[in-house]
């Protein structure tokens, strides 16, 4: 659904004075680029002029956005695009952190040198783009920058150590996958482990993050204050510069038009044949794979539960399948109308719809807010980079979901389904995370601290 300043549902009016620019340049993957450019509409509701610097790899879709202005760059990441399969994160963030900063640092000199009125505010930028406070400081332009994670998740990655030689990475067939992590006693060994496969990589980009994030002018969270208050003060304590809480972002909007795929809106009207909160909704992002073994056993578990369920599968989950060819022999067949596989969903609006019961994550923060927002528990299945330390609050914090510990198999996935959809805990556990959904929309509302936040970051880029 396409969104505009003049949106009828935003919650604030729509200041007329302000006529200051700011350029926001985001990371080019789905789950970084959603974020950044739903902050792009809200700070526009208050008049600010966009712009909009991206990448040629994955690039937003312009004609969503008449409102803004975009400007492309060069990136080169058709040179390693082959290797999305085979390489850790850390590995196209660091690259791009160096394909990116020549054109970045061009295109950026021409904006503002064009701009003779003086209306460039500030740049906000992805907070894992580091090179930019470099180049930002050299123009003498003030930078902000928006983390796309949990609170908490940055508050690990500052205490995790990430080294070949640590216990963490450094292990045996004998080293215990079960113990805590000392530096972060909330995660465990085996959790770690699934965050990086290059952690000399994480552990230089995290180093760069961060080192820049305390050199900006703010950061931004998509996150509210009444979820992550104890992570708030720490972060608060560890970073010298102003903080801004002012999500969840989506919740200032309809549905997202940011998507990079498709999106099959059929199946909403399926959703309407089935019952109140019997639908289990399985979708694991834009980018997590899966092996053809814990395919197969993930479509063995759904079906053993006996629930309907909407599968999102997206071309490339199982690394080398075109779709669906892993699939257990005749799976289709037995399915008939108990369940749907599409190749990608509405996500808020699936969340949204009462038909829907459970949602089985890759806990990307994303996916998390949205799963909060609509008071829908969680089956969190983390993959790297992030997802494990929000699995972890998930489960054990916040308790508003149960975390499949050790992979995919068909036995466990079914408890786990069952914990959620038909046993006590499971209403425990939606009664706990409704409680968090209206505390999302208080903190959103006038005077709340979401709507305070985002007024007091307002005020501020106002003050450059």
């Amino acid at each position: 659904m396409e969104t505009n300043g003049s949106d009828t549902n935003l919650r604030w009016t729509k200041s007329t004075s302000i006529r200051r620019r700011i350029i926001l340049f985001p990371l080019p993957f789905q789950g970084h680029i959603n974020p950044m450019l739903q902050l792009a509409n809200i700070l526009h509701t208050q008049g600010f002029e966009i712009t909009i610097i991206h990448t040629e790899f994955n690039s937003p879709y312009h004609s969503n956005y008449p409102h803004f202005i975009f400007k492309s760059i060069r990136d080169r990441f058709f040179e390693i695009e082959s290797r999305l399969t085979k390489e850790d994160a850390s590995f196209f963030v660091i690259y791009l952190n160096r394909s990116c900063e020549e054109p970045f640092r061009d295109c950026l000199t021409r904006l503002l040198a064009e701009d003779d009125e003086g209306s460039i505010s500030c740049l906000i930028s992805d907070a894992l783009f580091y090179f930019t406070q470099a180049v930002a400081d050299s123009l003498n332009l003030p930078r902000l920058v928006l983390r796309t994670t949990s609170l908490a998740s940055a508050i690990a990655y500052g205490a995790l150590p990430f080294s070949s030689e640590t216990g963490c990475f450094n292990l045996t067939k004998d080293s215990n996958y079960e113990a805590s992590v000392p530096e972060f006693p909330l995660m465990k060994v085996k959790d770690v482990v699934k965050m990086t496969t290059n952690p000399e990589g994480m552990g230089i980009f995290v180093t760069n993050t961060l080192k820049q994030m305390k050199a900006s002018s703010g950061i931004i969270w998509n996150t509210f204050e009444e979820l992550e208050q104890p992570s708030l003060e720490t972060i608060r304590q560890e970073f010298s510069v102003p903080s801004f809480t002012l999500g969840p972002f989506h919740k200032y909007f309809p549905a997202s038009s940011s998507s990079l795929i498709e999106q099959d809106r059929t199946v909403l009207s399926w959703l309407d044949t089935q019952a109140p909160k019997s639908v289990i909704y399985i979708s694991f992002g834009s980018v997590a794979r899966i092996t053809e073994s814990a395919f197969q056993e993930l479509a063995h578990g759904l079906t053993n539960t006996g629930l309907p369920f909407l599968w999102v599968v997206r071309a490339g989950l199982v690394p080398g399948s075109k779709w669906l060819e892993s699939l257990p022999e005749k799976f289709l067949e037995r399915l008939g109308d108990g369940g749907r596989i599409v190749k990608w969903a509405p996500q808020e609006d699936v969340l949204a719809h009462p038909a829907t019961g459970c949602f089985w994550t890759h806990c990307g923060w994303n996916s998390t807010l949205e799963s909060i927002c609509e008071g829908v528990p969680m089956v969190c299945s983390p993959c790297f980079v992030d997802q494990p330390v929000n699995a972890r609050y998930v489960s054990d914090v916040w308790k508003i979901g149960v975390l499949l510990e050790d992979g995919f198999d068909r036995v466990g996935i079914e408890k786990a389904i069952k914990r959620v959809m038909m046993d006590k805990e499971g209403e425990e556990i939606r009664e706990r995370i409704t409680s968090l959904k209206e505390k999302v929309n208080l903190s959103l509302d006038e005077g709340g601290s979401s709507h305070q936040s985002f007024k007091g970051l307002v005020d501020y880029i106002l003050s450059f």
